[in-house]
């Protein structure tokens, strides 16, 4: 699963291993991935071995999220561009 956590602390995505990064930012010990799925950009770290062993992303779900449109429930990635463009700037109103 493709956690903030494991992106922010650098490490791999398939066997947890922490990615070394030198003070320039350039990785020592594995690459960053830039992945598309369903059009959004998901960025995952893996290590030198996990590479050669399988280039691709296993082990991912993306979560559907619903939200309600013109008075229906229905999934956010079904959307037009426009409004999920929307819905990414709302914010949740607290009492």
């Amino acid at each position: 699963m493709v956690s903030v956590e494991n992106v922010q602390k650098k490490l791999c995505h398939d066997c947890q291993k922490e990615i070394k990064t030198e003070n320039n930012g350039k990785i020592l010990n594995g690459f960053e991935l830039i992945y598309d799925v369903g059009g959004d950009k998901i960025k995952v770290f893996k290590c030198k071995i996990c590479f050669e062993k399988d280039k691709s992303l296993r082990n991912y779900q993306s979560c559907e999220v619903y939200s309600r449109v013109c008075g229906y429930l229905r999934p956010v990635q079904q959307w037009n561009l426009g409004k999920r463009k929307e819905f990414a700037k709302r914010k949740d109103y607290k009492a």
